[in-house]
């Protein structure tokens, strides 16, 4: 049963309220609290009714709705996979510098790059009903994009871009950004070039995409030159995978990873092993982290906008939580290729 316009319990934001939930499980509104609440008194058929009816409707819980009402003008949810990776710290500053002079406080949820963390993570600070919201790409659970989506709460996208979707989003085509560097590697006469990436999130796949479709075209690419794992990136890990590489496939003359501190470690692990860069082996990495125009030899790079992409996409939830239009929904704001000593 659909409620009325002129029904009270009904909130005019469109979002499913706990009276819907309650008349979608045949139950009484204080029933159906308490069964979200996990209050014992309540009989088990009775919450699982209430649990199904709120996953239908896609309900958030709001535990504070009256309490936390002028809470909810000030407070803007961003969504990161790592606080130790650099890239997503210059964004979360950039985005500070936007939204806090405007008074907005800025809620940071770490997901880990695991889809279930992030959407315990929508689930948790949705029931606060923030303002806005900014998010990291677009790989995420079903479950979540329909909660993003009944929520109702503006929302921006970050470091990927999607044309076709019909959302807001500020970043760059990692796929032309990893068929940068495989053109680049090209151009320079390697023949034998590997791609190496860790972590494996939807970023580091695209890029590795880019990079295997310009090595089909020109007629270059060999898939037993693939090194990926699921591990953390890291410096050690790229010494690691840099020498693992090397012993099983001695003829590969360029490398592109697909992250800097994977590759500043190879560049450490090369000169610890007297394999010269870039004579026997040329090395590109990826985000032009600060420390890598400072290896040795210096890394060659693709630098991203980390810091634009922030500023932009704050600005762009700015617009939106104002009511105002976004002329330019999907905006890329590309990447440089930083050609420096090691390739």
């Amino acid at each position: 049963m659909n409620p009325t316009k002129n029904d009270k319990n009904t909130r005019t934001t469109g979002r499913p309220t706990l009276s819907e939930v309650a008349r979608l499980a045949g139950v009484s509104p204080i029933t159906a609290s308490r069964a979200l609440r996990g209050i014992s008194s309540v009989a088990t058929e009775l919450v699982e009714k209430v649990q199904r009816a709120a996953e239908e409707l896609n309900y958030v819980v709001n535990p504070a709705a009256r309490a936390l009402a002028s809470a909810q003008s000030h407070s803007v949810v961003v969504l990161v996979p790592s606080l130790s990776n650099l890239l997503f710290i210059d964004t979360l500053e950039a985005i500070h510098s936007v939204l806090r002079p405007r008074g907005f406080e800025v809620l940071i949820g770490n997901y880990h790059y695991s889809r279930d963390e992030e959407e315990n993570l929508l689930r948790n600070y949705l029931a606060y009903q923030p303002r806005g919201l900014l998010l990291t790409g677009f790989d995420r659970s079903e479950s979540a994009r329909r909660m993003i989506e009944a929520s109702n709460v503006p929302c921006v996208y970050m470091m990927d871009l999607d044309p076709g979707a019909g959302v807001n989003c500020v970043g760059f085509s990692q796929q032309s950004a990893g068929a940068t560097a495989a053109k680049h590697l090209i151009s320079r006469g390697y023949k034998h070039l590997a791609y190496v990436g860790a972590q494996l999130d939807q970023r580091t796949l695209l890029r590795g995409e880019g990079f295997r479709q310009a090595l089909q075209v020109a007629g270059r690419y060999d898939p037993d030159l693939e090194l990926l794992t699921p591990r953390p990136s890291s410096v050690g890990l790229g010494g690691e995978l840099f020498l693992q590489l090397m012993h099983s496939h001695p003829q590969v003359d360029g490398i592109f990873f697909g992250n800097d501190d994977l590759a500043q470690g190879a560049l450490l692990e090369a000169m610890r092993c007297g394999i010269k860069v870039p004579e026997q082996v040329a090395v590109v990495g990826f985000n032009d982290l600060p420390g890598s125009a400072f290896m040795v030899p210096r890394l060659s790079s693709i630098r991203t906008p980390r810091e634009a992409i922030g500023r932009r996409a704050a600005e762009q939830l700015l617009n939106l939580m104002a009511g105002n239009p976004v002329a330019q929904p999907v905006q890329d704001m590309g990447f440089e290729l930083m050609v420096r000593d090691s390739s």
